[in-house]
């Protein structure tokens, strides 16, 4: 049994989240919502609601990556 990489964890996170965060604020914007206008309006509230599921999805994705990585090496690591 292998000890978990705690770099490639952190690393895949951080990608992951920003990913999914960025890519959550560009649909935003091609919806037409800005999270940096002014006050609270519903543009701005749905914007920031779109970053903020983006960075969960995307840091997901990650986990689900890394998840499937380890088990494709563990299958490597049976004797036949």
């Amino acid at each position: 049994m292998s000890s978990p990489n705690l770099f490639l964890e952190g690393i895949s996170d951080a990608v992951g989240f920003v990913g999914g965060a960025l890519a959550g604020y560009w649909a935003g914007k091609l919806l037409g919502l800005n999270i940096f206008s002014a006050g609270y309006d519903y543009a701005s509230i749905g914007g920031i609601l779109l970053v903020g599921l983006g960075g969960g999805v995307g840091l997901h994705l990650a986990r689900f990556w890394r998840a499937k990585q380890k088990a494709k090496d563990n299958d490597n690591d049976t004797p036949s």
